[in-house]
């Protein structure tokens, strides 16, 4: 008897060899391959947003932050046919010092909203590096319970250097929100700086979140910010730290009253809260809604709404402009011919960007010819 194995004749018994089994295939019998994903097309993100599709409406966004001409061109065209469905919601920009626990007060504030029936769409700036350009887009991480709830919609952007973090993208983003059905957004800023003047040219209401016992909070921040503060909200009143805001509340309201009077003829009014504890937080969203209701009453909302539209108009242009002249090839290679003679000293820094922009319009004019 032929054995297949030596080892299993009789003389080793002790010893005894399993055939085996075959080789197995190396890719899994029951694996599909994945079907190519779909070119998605204007009509697609804009059906998708209509509905509420929460992932079409942040392709939507990053389209809108892409640099890429030919995702800009989607966008702008994107952008056109949800304009008509927005406008419908409350617009809310929220500034402070770093530290004065902004992330904190949206997740307090959005949560109270969402579990009363309202769609929040938190539109977070975070701040970039310098350095390496880069930004940690890190404030999902502090708003741990809004950023599961099921009507909010969270979207932190990298401020890439441009006026703080906000610029025409995030009033483009806005439009996308409110056609997506987001009855309430939050802009949140970098912190203090410029992006304060962008914001409070795309929100309704304007609120300045600030702390107490870190010394004169009079001079703790700038008086431009506290004048286009529509409300001040004093946080992290809790603790120790309750006779401090409290005094800090009677300290803003006295310096409330030496500025000029807001042109809607809104007090702004100072309170305070806790996150953390959540207390005075719907007091503040009370605050929101007084003001909304007054300025309807005395026809400013619309009013100030047409001016935003009006700024982000010019702004647009602006950019467009700066665009083009910085993008052309052939001043791409004469900037750093003229950066050359100004540290040389052998032309002025205006008379080199004089002669550039002449250049730039004298290229403009023979490409249009």
């Amino acid at each position: 008897m032929q054995h297949q194995h030596p080892e299993n004749e009789e003389k080793y018994k002790a010893l005894h060899v399993q055939s085996g089994v075959k080789d197995v295939p190396t890719v899994n019998p029951y694996f599909k391959p994945k079907r190519k994903s779909k070119t998605l097309v204007v009509s697609d993100y804009v059906e998708g947003i209509l509905a509420g599709d929460i992932a079409m409406l942040g392709q939507a966004v990053t389209l809108v932050e892409s640099s890429l001409t030919k995702h800009q061109t989607i966008a702008q065209q994107v952008i056109e046919k949800c304009l008509p469905y927005s406008g419908n919601s409350i617009r809310l920009g929220i500034t402070g010092v770093p530290g004065a626990g902004k992330s904190t007060f949206i997740e307090a504030l959005g949560m109270n909203l969402v579990k009363k029936g309202k769609k929040l769409a938190v539109l977070a700036i975070d701040p970039s590096s310098e350095r390496s350009k880069g930004s940690i887009l890190g404030d999902k991480t502090r708003m741990e319970e809004l950023s599961v709830a099921k009507n909010a919609f969270i979207r932190p952007s990298p401020s890439a250097g441009s006026l703080g973090g906000v610029a025409r993208k995030t009033r483009e983003s806005i439009v996308l929100c409110e056609a997506a059905g987001f009855d309430t957004i939050f802009i949140e800023t970098v912190g203090v700086g410029q992006s304060e003047t962008a914001v409070h040219s795309m929100v309704d209401f304007f609120l300045l979140l600030q702390l107490a016992g870190t010394g004169d909070e009079l001079q703790g921040i700038k008086r431009g910010i506290m004048e286009m503060a529509d409300g001040i909200a004093i946080n992290k009143c809790d603790g120790s730290n309750v006779q401090k805001s409290n005094l800090a509340k009677v300290q803003f309201e006295s310096g409330l009253r030496l500025f000029p009077a807001p042109e809607s003829g809104w007090t702004p009014t100072v309170a305070t809260c806790s996150s953390i504890q959540n207390i005075g937080i719907f007091e503040i969203w009370d605050m929101v809604n007084e003001y909304i209701a007054f300025t309807k009453q005395v026809s400013y909302f619309d009013y100030k709404r047409n001016l935003q539209s009006k700024y982000w108009m010019y702004e647009s242009i602006n950019e467009q402009l700066k665009a083009d002249f910085y993008n052309h090839n052939t001043i791409k290679a004469l900037l750093a011919e003229a950066e050359t003679n100004v540290i040389s000293n052998k032309v002025s820094s205006f008379i080199a960007a004089k002669e550039l922009l002449n250049t730039f319009r004298g290229l403009q004019y023979k490409e249009n010819l």
